[in-house]
């Protein structure tokens, strides 16, 4: 199942290698140390640098190396927390405003892109929400329902007869509930894009510069490396299932990382992608541990991505058992090769929700 020039080489650092930035002189002090080089970090450092704040960006290995730019370049408002459930424990206010910060979540994507004129293949091509039983399907278009009338979110359920142009899964699922204005994009060329943002803001960039510990309180902090110590007023943690032994104690104690899988097929010609993925959308199931496929954004390649949280010493067993499950749903690509494999750390919070959180200036 794996092409002679298997690499287990994410997928999307082919068109967005890795930058290799050259080492920079620790500052002395600081008015804020960003701590990761992912997403959240770049577009949390250049909002404070625009903001008239002095700040440097500390990286442990090569600038986005994390999650940031292995996962599947799905852009949405998703929660683990369905709304019916939260209109029933918190009410229809409270509800519908922390699904608000999900469309300000999705919405943000869109303007920093277009802010920052970041070429990363944003494309609006919809997802395709895939149920397993009738009980499954029911349970979804109620929910889809309620976040129609109460959010305003557009949806369409399809049958069995419509799914067929949609994905070539047999009859593997029932039905799937397609939200047209969901987006996708190319994450490497996304964080590449606000790399460079930054760098033009003339924010150090602190590659192969991990943090080993942080002390001091709100106003004074010191942030230890291995290449020496800086001061800093306040210290922002964007590390997410990176979170090491540098931070504080409170911090790791809520954070659960977890292991995800993705591979991406070799280049396939028309013909096989259509027997694969008809359409040009974002596809995941209604299981709470989500499978998930998509075109690469060249459209040569199909990604798969599942078995989140799956634990193994050896990479391409993993993949290969991937693989195996991929065509049981997809039976398309059981005789197609595999030809990069990867994984990426995410993490999650004891109750499933976001969190942001300020102790002593951390």
């Amino acid at each position: 199942m794996f092409a002679p020039d298997y690499t287990e080489m994410p997928h999307w650092w082919e068109a967005a290698p890795r930058p290799g930035l050259a080492e920079r002189a620790l500052p002395r002090t600081l008015d804020v140390a960003v701590i990761g080089s992912g997403i959240t970090g770049l577009n949390a450092a250049l909002e404070l640098a625009r903001g008239g704040r002095s700040v440097a960006v500390f990286e442990s290995g090569e600038a986005g190396q994390g999650a940031s730019t292995r996962n599947a370049g799905y852009v949405g408002r998703s929660l683990k927390h369905d709304y019916g459930a939260l209109l029933a424990r918190h009410g229809r206010a409270r509800a519908a405003a922390i699904y608000a910060e999900m469309q300000a979540a999705n919405d943000a994507v869109f303007e920093v892109v277009a802010r920052e004129a970041i070429d990363c293949d944003l494309e609006r091509c919809g997802r395709l929400i895939l149920a397993h039983s009738p009980r499954q399907r029911d349970a979804l278009t109620a929910e889809l329902r309620l976040k129609a009338e109460h959010l305003g979110e557009a949806f369409e359920m399809l049958g069995p007869d419509r799914l067929a142009g949609e994905i070539a899964c047999g009859d593997r699922f029932v039905a799937g509930a397609l939200i047209p204005d969901l987006a996708a994009l190319h994450p490497g060329r996304y964080q590449l894009g606000l790399l460079r943002s930054v760098l033009a803001e003339g924010v150090p960039v602190l590659a192969r510069t991990p943090v080993t510990a942080v002390s001091g309180g709100r106003g004074d902090l010191t942030v230890t490396t291995p290449r020496g110590a800086v001061r800093a007023r306040a210290v922002l943690f964007a590390t997410n299932g990176y979170t090491g032994e540098g931070a504080p104690p409170w911090l790791r104690q809520r954070v659960i990382p977890f292991d995800a899988w993705i591979f991406a097929t070799e280049p396939l010609s028309p013909n096989q992608r259509a027997a694969i993925l008809p359409a040009r959308r974002t596809f995941i199931d209604a299981n709470h541990d989500i499978l998930f496929a998509r075109h690469s954004p060249d459209g040569r390649r199909v990604l798969f991505g599942g078995q989140t949280g799956a634990r193994t010493p050896v990479l391409k067993e993993r993949i290969a058992a991937l693989h195996r499950m991929a065509a049981r749903y997809l039976p398309g690509l059981a005789e197609v090769k595999v030809a990069q494999g990867w994984t990426g750390r995410c993490a999650g919070t004891f109750d499933l929700y976001p969190h942001l959180h300020e102790r002593d200036g951390v």
